[in-house]
């Protein structure tokens, strides 16, 4: 039997989880959370094998939670859910260790696969996020969206920005939004951190 934990802050989606992962017959989930602070303590306390782990929790994001399995209880293996199937989001994910990284709109008997392949110590990744991973040329940022955020790394302001590259506010507030997105990132800092460490800026 595989023992399993469940982290996902959405009520019906984790409970949705918790239900089509319970119809397995060689699966058991041991426990569920909504908040990504919570997850060491609950694996500690239930042992789990695998850890099923939105990407974007409260408290504490999926991925840096993962890592933080990976370092304090390393039997307890990590498979990210993300609804953002970028290919720095995924490059994110293998840097932080991870076991497996799928789409939260996967078949439910693609996840139940990807949960067994995770516990026998395979690395699992939806084929649609590797053929994009793969097909990427690297950055997915535009070479405005990169100069955009290059300014804001250096902490120009929206309004700065625009007068500097003869653009409104409002056009650079919608780079900035566009670049979270991309970057797969939680919000603007996180999408500099994101950019810099993969060498997109």
């Amino acid at each position: 039997m595989i023992r399993v934990l469940v982290a996902e802050d959405m009520h019906v989606v984790r409970g949705a989880l918790v239900a089509l992962l319970g119809l397995e017959k060689d699966i058991e989930v041991v426990g569920d959370c909504a908040d990504g602070a919570e997850i060491l303590p609950l694996a500690a306390s239930t042992a789990p094998e695998v850890a099923v782990i939105d990407i974007d929790l409260p408290g504490k994001d999926g991925l840096t939670a993962a890592a933080e399995l990976h370092e304090r209880l390393p039997g307890t293996r990590t498979l990210i859910l993300t609804g953002l199937g970028s290919p720095g989001t995924l490059r994110r994910a293998l840097a932080a260790k991870v076991g497996g990284f799928f789409l939260k709109d996967a078949p439910a008997d693609r996840l139940a696969d990807a949960v067994r392949g995770v516990a026998a110590g395979r690395r699992m990744v939806d084929a649609d996020l590797a053929l994009a991973a793969w097909e990427g040329d690297g950055s997915p940022l535009t070479v405005r969206e990169a100069q955009v955020l290059r300014m804001a790394a250096d902490g120009s302001q929206p309004d700065e920005i625009a007068a500097r590259l003869c653009l409104s506010a409002g056009t650079v507030r919608n780079y900035l939004t566009t670049i979270v997105v991309k970057t797969g990132a939680r919000n603007r800092v996180d999408a500099v951190r994101i950019a810099r460490e993969s060498g997109w800026i």
